[in-house]
């Protein structure tokens, strides 16, 4: 058994490294005092401050002035959720929420950086500044407000049901015994788990794989925004969406890192600023009246200025 003394004579690995670090930060100092460049107290504080952040894992997100010098935005959007976000056989970018993308990043005088994003990752993408701003058909709920700070809404939106037109689900006390498809991270999901826990759900990460479970017959209906439904319904001969409206009506926001004020102010000055050209009703009429034609009032999904009707 070692002795007390023949402890204190050792260091261990962690207090290595800690005097180590010491060291080097105070050495650093020395350097910035002699180059004139503040003092060696200012100099320790400093790098003890981003030593420590860095330690607890912290990061900042990017304030407008950063994302401004940069001269690039990052935006998370959908790769697989036509059309509202999604990539076109030419490898770009489409739908909906990239048209908006892409103004703002045009009126902010940047360039839009797209980072593909699924359902389940939009607020670890925020929360991990991985992103500067979320337009992925991001529904608002008072549980994601906790963890990010949502803009103005430019959408409005419910839950639908889509199934096989020859087994037609009409009505929520249809799914008794079925199988219902949803994919992780949405309202959907988290609608049928609070109101319906009876339902059985079968969860997929992708909107693409939960599709390509329908049409495999994996289950038997599919529930996630009405908007989409009816526009994959659309594109799906044999296919119907049997309940087009489940739920509270709610908005889609784009939604920024939790405190970052200076960017969802900017976005909620630029919504308000783009209700004086109807931008939306535009956005609609480029990228989703082609798909729904007159099956759909453009009134019922569009908000123009950040105003719901």
């Amino acid at each position: 058994m070692k002795t007390d003394n023949e402890n204190k004579g050792k260091l261990t690995t962690r207090g290595k490294t800690v005097l180590a670090s010491v060291l080097a930060v105070l050495a650093l100092a020395s350097v910035l005092a002699l180059a004139g460049c503040g003092s060696a107290a200012d100099a320790v504080k400093g790098a003890a401050g981003d030593a420590a952040s860095t330690e607890a894992g912290q990061s900042q997100a990017r304030t407008l002035e950063q994302i401004k010098q940069s001269g690039t935005i990052n935006i998370g959007v959908f790769t697989d959720k036509a059309p509202f976000g999604y990539v076109d056989g030419n490898g770009t970018y489409q739908g909906y929420d990239v048209v908006f993308a892409n103004r703002l990043a045009q009126d902010l005088g940047v360039k839009a950086s797209f980072v593909a994003t699924d359902a389940a990752n939009r607020v670890p993408y925020l929360e991990s500044n991985k992103v500067d701003v979320i337009l992925a058909n991001f529904t608002v709920t008072d549980e994601r407000a906790q963890k990010v700070d949502f803009a103005e809404p430019y959408m409005k939106v419910s839950l639908g049901v889509v199934s096989p037109t020859s087994k037609s689900i009409t009505s929520v006390e249809a799914l008794a015994g079925k199988t219902l498809i949803v994919t992780k991270g949405t309202t959907a999901e988290t609608y049928f788990e609070k109101n319906h826990p009876d339902v059985t759900l079968q969860k997929y990460d992708q909107y693409a794989d939960a599709y390509n479970a329908l049409l495999d017959g994996r289950g038997d209906a599919f529930s996630t925004d009405n908007t989409e439904v009816l526009a994959w319904a659309k594109s799906n001969p044999g296919y119907t969406v049997g309940i087009t409206s489940l739920g509270d009506a709610d908005t889609i926001a784009p939604a920024v890192h939790k405190g970052n004020d200076t960017v969802r102010d900017y976005i909620n000055q630029e919504i308000n600023s783009l209700a004086s050209e109807s931008f939306f009703h535009a956005d609609y009429a480029q990228t989703l009246e082609p798909v729904y034609g007159d099956d759909v009032n453009v009134d019922d999904i569009v908000v123009e200025g950040g105003k719901v009707s």
